[in-house]
């Protein structure tokens, strides 16, 4: 670029509203790194505008951009000897393709697996010795295959089940290969088998056999050490997610038991000798190094707010990907270095978050609040619904609530039964009243913003994405007098349609959630459906939709949107050509345009800065 241009763009740049400037800023995710080669990392980020695959050499500083798809590619992973950087091909957004390799150093995309057709993934572990992987796959015609595929020969199908299972790993030396399955047909509880190659079985272990509570397992990985046949997993025995490490040769189960509030993830350190513990408690994370001899547990030093991501390099330091509400991303590492800063642009911060617990019917609620700095209530205000049900709101950088702030509104997010990080209890609360039971947490903050004197409440949004966008479109149905608007991307509108129309793993989901099928349970499906309230919506509605979405697909959203049509209710439709949600920055910051806007438009703005 030269001066002339650099100083254009610069210029460009300084007229950028902040909010736009957080969007646009290049960012990157925490880089993974081949086991056995571990200067070859991997990472995503959306310095072109757009979330792809990028490769790095730390001997030599270089990094090239590996994936160029218009939709964005953020699912890749590198061979062990660091040669092949594997991507998963959908091309048209909807998560539905093949795996792809290419050159670390770059070159021809090539199949990874040849002779297997396109399926949703379902994990993929990839071998060290250079030549042997196993895939995973699921369809809606065959639920879930596990294939072992060796170079120049025909993959070897090991196992197939109704139910959805995955790859959780590939040991060491190959000879062990652990799959998480829901034989059981609870789809959020997962049991462990341990096959060999071949397909015969090694070992079970299973929490939801032998009684009526509902118990899951989860792998996160073999000790990465010839030979070593302990496998690390993830445990709820005691109401929360654990780690202990189960060695798959002689049974022996080693419970870490550690006295730690909230939920615990782990991964070995390089050498097989300690755990890097990830803890989770109230919307914070923090870092731990745990040593399997001494059972030492020593904390490792992060400032606070939320780490996204951890991983232990050889040299026994630790990077991660950290971020607050205040301060955006960045990837460091307990040496004292930032590990890798993208040129450009910087993202603006934001204000810090505020904490606030709140009486509800099924205990405290803890949700967090953004307001524009110096400002008094009371404010418009937007309750942003996170997604998943299964995830949580954090203590961490996030753009879309930033902007809001930015235009003058208060931002409150909910931690609602059915959100991870406050114990599995909580996290299970939802089933059979699905959505109805996260919208009475919701309602709750709502009548404590009011009274404490935070919102408006002429000024409300209810807003959300994905199972945020759900509550938001059944929040506007039965809670019909609490929202002034509604703000719905790429939401379940019509949860009958929307089971028969998604991707197999979520109808497992919604079977475990609501207690069977539309057929079988056919109240529970209507009682959680925003179509059965459709026609009491007062509030407007605003949805955003992609075209190609394979878990909230968009015949059910037309379905739903014909029903406002048909009584001539206020509300607005964006379609967009991708699937889930966009990876193109140019589209996501067009959605959060058309948002503002939708918002100025019925109530006047936010007192916009």
């Amino acid at each position: 670029m030269t001066e002339s241009n650099e100083s254009a763009a610069a210029e460009r740049n300084e007229e950028m509203p902040d909010w736009e400037k957080r969007f646009r800023a290049p960012r990157v995710s925490l880089p993974d790194w081949a086991e056995d080669a571990p200067d070859r990392s991997l990472f995503v980020s959306n310095a072109t505008g757009t979330y792809e695959l990028y490769a790095w050499d730390r001997s030599t500083g270089a990094q090239r951009q590996v994936t160029d798809r218009p939709n964005g590619t953020t699912d890749g992973v590198l061979s062990p000897d660091g040669a092949w950087v594997w991507w998963f091909d959908d091309k048209d957004g909807d998560e539905f393709g093949v795996w792809r390799r290419q050159p670390f150093e770059g070159g021809p995309d090539d199949f990874a697996v040849p002779g297997l057709e396109p399926s949703y993934p379902s994990g993929v572990a990839i071998g060290r010795d250079g030549r042997t992987s196993v895939v995973g796959r699921s369809t809606d015609e065959d639920g879930t295959t596990i294939y072992v595929a060796h170079a120049g020969e025909d993959p070897v199908e090991i196992y197939r089940h109704r139910e959805s299972a995955g790859v959780g790993d590939l040991s060491h030396d190959g000879s062990l290969i652990a799959v998480e399955h829901t034989e059981h047909g609870d789809a959020m509880h997962s049991a462990l088998r341990v096959l060999r190659p071949d397909g015969t079985a090694v070992a079970e272990l299973d929490d939801t056999k032998g009684g009526t509570e509902e118990l899951g397992l989860e792998v996160l990985g073999f000790a990465p050490v010839n030979g070593d046949t302990r496998l690390l997993i993830g445990h709820q025995r005691r109401g929360r997610w654990e780690p202990l490490v189960w060695d798959v040769a002689t049974g022996e189960e080693s419970d870490l038991a550690l006295d730690l509030p909230g939920d615990v993830g782990a991964e070995w350190y390089p050498d097989g000798t300690g755990l890097l513990i990830a803890h989770s408690f109230e919307a914070r994370s923090e870092l731990f190094r745990y040593d399997l001899a001494t059972r030492e547990l020593v904390k490792v030093p992060t400032p606070p707010g939320t780490v996204s991501g951890a991983t232990a390099r050889p040299d026994g330091s630790v990077e991660y990907l950290w971020s607050s509400a205040a301060e955006p991303s960045v990837v460091r590492s307990t040496t004292g270095e930032v590990v890798l800063d993208p040129p450009g642009m910087k993202s603006p911060g934001s204000v810090a978050v505020e904490d606030i617990w709140v009486d509800g019917p099924g205990g405290r609620i803890h949700a967090l609040i953004q307001k524009p700095a110096g400002t008094t209530g009371p404010l418009p205000t937007i309750f942003d619904i996170h997604g998943g049900p299964t995830w949580h709101d954090s203590d961490a950088f996030a753009a879309g609530p930033a902007a809001w702030v930015d235009h003058g509104y208060a931002v409150i997010r909910v931690n609602y039964r059915g959100s991870t990080g406050y114990g599995r209890a909580w996290t299970d609360a939802l089933k059979h009243r699905v959505g109805l039971i996260e919208l009475e947490d919701i309602a709750a903050v709502r009548e404590w913003a009011i009274k404490s004197g935070l919102a408006d409440p002429a000024r409300l949004i209810l807003t959300g994405g994905s199972w945020g966008g759900y509550l938001t479109l059944l929040g506007l149905g039965t809670q019909p007098d609490a929202w002034t608007l509604g703000i719905a991307a790429v939401p379940v509108a019509d949860y009958v349609t929307a089971y028969h129309d998604e991707m197999e793993a979520l109808k497992a989901m919604d079977r475990t959630l609501l207690g069977g099928t539309p057929e079988e349970v056919p109240e529970r499906f209507e009682a959680s459906s925003p179509l059965t309230y459709v026609d009491q919506v007062k509030a407007p509605v605003y949805i955003s939709a992609g075209v190609n979405d394979p878990r909230c697909p968009i015949r059910q959203i037309d379905n739903y949107v014909k029903r406002l049509e048909a009584r001539g209710a206020a509300h607005e439709v964006y379609r967009y050509d991708a699937g889930h949600g966009s990876l193109v920055v140019d589209e996501r910051i067009k959605q959060v345009r058309l948002e503002l806007d939708f918002a100025e438009r019925y109530l006047g703005g936010g007192g916009e800065k």
